[in-house]
């Protein structure tokens, strides 16, 4: 059986602090004398939240070496699971509300995220999101922000927070910002709201990845269109479960929607929070949902493609994913059982 660890992928929905190593949490807590309950056994998404602020707040309010610290665990551990590129989601105007301290900030990250990603022989870039339980006019500046390091540590725009309550439209004017400065527009969707939330995000915010998006099985006529224009679902089978947007594996839609075509990626979202790391998240797909090795191939090569990564870094990835297949010399997704439909680049 092929090692999974040794499959090249990206990891595109990774939320930074909810990728925190338990341990991690455990001392950073211990430090500041705030010792913190049992992670996980969350009943709803507002005490999932909760949950993620505490470990939040021990990177916000503690000295910049946690965030450092925090950054370069999150690259070790995603090329351990074989990831040769990481797309963390920040927004450093949850740490501070000054821009020009938020720009440095983030320029911390990018920094010591390139230098962890280099000393791994991995890729490095930043998803900066927007919440959408505050003012729009928050997200028109975390915009401005990306577009600020756009091509240059920042790849894509995102937006994070539930749909449920904060439907999409509020936030067109940052995610044009955002896509006029060539950053792809990756917002979530499609998880604690149905297919409507989806639609808003591909007319509204001109969506070519969305964080989710699994609930868009629960119409067909928007499967078909997913499929059809080539848009990538960012899925997190372990999350959807803990936060019952799923019932269950056996009756996740991922199979489904790659049945019908629809590109996907798979991802942990907050592995401190929901236990599985990208690596147990291939895994899955291969036990639970018999995927094969092409589809699961197709899936690691559609991360890639869809990513912020540079050309020479996914056309390497390319090669050494058909080495992986048995299948040197591949060149496309279409020689690794994935429909063909439109693509990034």
């Amino acid at each position: 059986m092929r090692s999974l660890a040794r499959l090249p992928k990206a990891h595109l929905h990774l939320h930074l602090e909810g990728a925190m190593r338990p341990a991690t949490l455990a001392e950073l807590a211990g430090e500041v004398g705030r010792p913190h309950s049992a992670l996980g056994g969350f009943t709803s998404f507002e005490d999932f939240t909760s949950m993620y602020r505490v470990a939040a707040r021990l990177v916000r309010e503690g000295p910049r070496e946690n965030l450092l610290r925090l950054v370069r665990e999150v690259v070790e551990d995603a090329a351990a699971d074989g990831a040769v590129w990481v797309e963390p989601h920040v927004n450093p105007l949850t740490y501070v509300d000054d821009p020009a301290a938020a720009l440095d900030l983030l320029d911390v990250v990018i920094d010591e995220g390139r230098r962890t990603a280099a000393r791994l022989g991995i890729g490095f870039g930043v998803l900066m999101f927007a919440r959408r339980n505050a003012d729009p006019s928050e997200a028109v500046e975390t915009a401005r922000l990306a577009a600020r390091r756009a091509g240059d540590g920042v790849v894509a725009f995102g937006l994070a927070g539930n749909e449920a309550h904060y439907p999409a439209e509020p936030f067109a004017e940052a995610f044009a910002i955002a896509r006029d400065a060539g950053l792809i527009s990756a917002p979530h969707a499609g998880e604690l709201a149905g297919p409507a939330s989806v639609r808003a995000v591909l007319d509204v915010l001109g969506a070519r990845r969305i964080a989710h998006g699994v609930r868009a099985v629960e119409d067909p006529a928007l499967v078909a269109r997913l499929a059809a224009e080539g848009v990538v679902l960012d899925v997190c089978p372990t999350s959807n479960i803990a936060l019952g947007v799923v019932e269950s594996l056996s009756v996740h839609p991922l199979p489904l929607l790659l049945q019908a075509g629809v590109r996907c990626t798979l991802n942990a979202d907050d592995p401190l929070l929901f236990g599985a790391g990208l690596l147990e998240e291939y895994e899955t797909a291969r036990a639970v949902f018999a995927l094969t090795d092409a589809q699961l191939a197709a899936i690691a090569l559609t991360s890639l493609e869809s990513s912020g990564a540079p050309r020479a870094t996914v056309d390497d990835a390319v090669t050494l994913i058909g080495d992986w297949l048995g299948t040197p010399g591949l060149h496309n997704r279409s020689e690794v059982d994935f429909r063909n439909s439109s693509t990034f680049r």
